[in-house]
């Protein structure tokens, strides 16, 4: 489209900055619209996104179709994860939220470097294509399988205020952006590390991309199994591993095949994250959830805008291996703010009041 890579990169920070306003902003304005409505809404936006990148003509155009993409995404994700609680029996809210979060795990994992590997073959018109094909598909399942879901509680931005106050509530909010941001510094430019420092082929990366998605998946329901027994330590425990992965990745690019094993186990910590934050914002206050989910949307999408970017500077002033090295030390603290939202085992002491 005739434009800097500067430029070009506000195709991917301008739909993250947007969809964190729009995942609440969808929330509140939904009000007591039927969630089936709102869903085939959101998913047609989608479709009508990347129908408009196909067929840009000129990097305007495109970005507009970006920005819908924005907004659809910040919406859908946000009521995704709550509604599949509602499609299921409670006992089987866990094993919906990490389907869900595993589906999400997968497409943020596998899409970006695989529509880059795509792109190179195909050309990025076709990859977008594609997208919209995908898109149309997943809206003619929803018509054919959803049901009508009525509004449990009308979200407002009081609601909004009100779960965001809640200090374990603030406090995963706040690490899961943490996290997510040190995931983004580094994952953004997984493409470019395979290929130029890791020195793979065309057939390697995207066998390399594979794995890390199927990772990715099983990551979600291991993240699932594991927050059974405490959701907090369970994400710290992730994060934990995501940071010394992405770190281990940088300092051992000389052997290829053990960085790409950390790649892998890479892929499978983050696969986590996405499950045990939405467990534990549904653990926080499961009345107020569609509120939570709506913030988490938010927390991601702005640290994957910031964690771009800061990638972006990182790998222009200095190299990738800089830019994993302060990704590690991200998710690190992320995971470290984790572990003070998780009570202590010692008994409070009584104060003689009722």
């Amino acid at each position: 489209l005739g434009v800097t890579e500067v430029v070009a990169g506000l195709s991917v920070t301008a739909p993250g900055v947007i969809a964190a306003i729009a995942a609440p902003a969808v929330a509140v304005l939904a009000g007591d619209i039927d969630r089936r409505i709102v869903m085939v809404t959101l998913t047609a936006a989608i479709v009508l996104s990347n129908v408009i990148a196909a067929f840009s003509p000129n990097f305007g155009i495109f970005l507009v179709g970006r920005l819908i993409l924005g907004l659809a995404v910040g919406g859908l994700w946000s009521f995704a994860v709550a509604i599949a609680r509602r499609l299921v029996a409670e006992n089987a809210g866990a094993r919906a939220t990490s389907i869900i979060s595993a589906g999400i795990s997968a497409g943020t994992v596998f899409g970006m470097p695989v529509g880059a590997v795509l792109g190179d073959v195909t050309g990025w018109r076709l990859v977008f294509a594609a997208n919209a094909a995908i898109s149309l598909v997943v809206l003619l399942a929803q018509f054919r399988f959803l049901p009508r879901l009525a509004t449990v509680i009308r979200i407002d931005v009081k609601l909004l205020i009100a779960f965001a106050k809640i200090r374990v509530a603030a406090i995963g909010l706040l690490a899961a952006g943490l996290v997510a941001g040190g995931h983004f510094i580094a994952y953004t430019y997984l493409e470019p590390y395979l290929r130029s420092t890791l020195g793979l082929g065309r057939t390697g990366i995207g066998l390399a991309l594979a794995g890390y998605a199927v990772m990715g998946i099983i990551g979600a329901f291991l993240g699932e199994w594991v927050a059974k027994f405490d959701v907090h330590r369970a994400f710290a425990a992730a994060s934990a591993v995501l940071g010394v992965s992405v770190l281990a990745a940088s300092w051992t690019a000389g052997s290829p095949a053990f960085a790409i094993a950390m790649v892998m186990v890479w892929g499978t910590a983050f696969g986590a994250i996405p499950v045990c934050v939405q467990i534990w914002m549904f653990n926080a206050s499961a009345e107020l959830y569609e509120a939570g989910s709506a913030l988490v949307v938010s927390a991601f999408q702005i640290s994957l805008a910031a964690g771009a970017a800061l990638g972006g500077i990182l790998v222009d002033y200095a190299d990738i291996g800089t830019a994993f090295v302060v990704a590690s030390l991200v998710s690190l603290a992320g995971g470290a703010l984790a572990v003070s939202a998780t009570p202590s085992a010692r008994p409070p002491e009584q104060t003689g009041l009722a």
